[in-house]
């Protein structure tokens, strides 16, 4: 796999979310230690940016662009991004519980120890992206087109893959415990014999327990 990561967001200007109106394009900026929950954004872009330690929770992000941009240690916590797209960006250390990406695309997008529970990204579009140490737990992805998606150590528990073709995809170093998968979704997907137990339930069977 080779993940594009954010480059040459080293040399940047401090600036304020706040400062930030619709339609404006940000380019080479830093945001830092800054709070901007409830704060919303339309068609707004951001380029060869880094934010750290921003916490944008409960705020909705429609039509934005972000490209070549660095979040660490942020909170986006039932933040709502609609029709957004993600180029070349990366998620390390981040919260980003019940975030949605419906109807979002990303594309080299890395997301490293980062705790996404609930996490939405049903009708998107991912390529070439990658889930490493994250935990996606109860995540959503419904009718989500996937090119190129690795998983590596993820916890996928009770996530839920419908209409979203896992043919190629690796899930075998990743907890899978109680996904919920088509039958012809999970066609092709590779998974370690351990694994099988918890897609027992595509062919109707179930394991007999002895009790001593």
């Amino acid at each position: 796999m080779k993940i594009l990561k954010p480059q040459n967001i080293d040399d940047l200007d401090n600036e304020y979310l706040k400062n930030i109106s619709d339609g404006e394009k940000a380019v080479y900026c830093n945001f830092e230690n800054e709070n901007s929950d409830g704060t919303d954004l339309f068609e707004t872009e951001f380029e060869n940016c880094r934010f750290c330690n921003v916490m944008m929770q409960n705020v909705m992000l429609e039509k934005v662009v972000f490209k070549n941009v660095c979040f660490e240690k942020c909170n986006f916590s039932n933040a709502e991004f609609s029709e957004t797209s993600f180029i070349r960006c990366e998620f390390k250390n981040c919260k980003l519980s019940g975030c949605s990406m419906v109807n979002c695309r990303l594309f080299n997008v890395l997301f490293s120890q980062t705790n996404a529970g609930y996490f939405n990204i049903s009708m998107g579009s991912i390529e070439n992206v990658l889930f490493k140490d994250t935990v996606l737990k109860n995540a959503y992805f419904l009718e989500t087109k996937m090119k190129k998606v690795y998983f590596d150590s993820a916890d996928l528990t009770q996530s839920k893959f419908l209409k979203t073709s896992l043919n190629g995809v690796d899930l075998s170093n990743s907890e899978i415990e109680g996904i919920a998968v088509g039958a012809d979704d999970i066609k092709g997907a590779v998974i370690e014999p351990s694994q099988a137990v918890d897609l027992l339930y595509l062919i109707g069977v179930k394991l007999k327990t002895n009790n001593f």
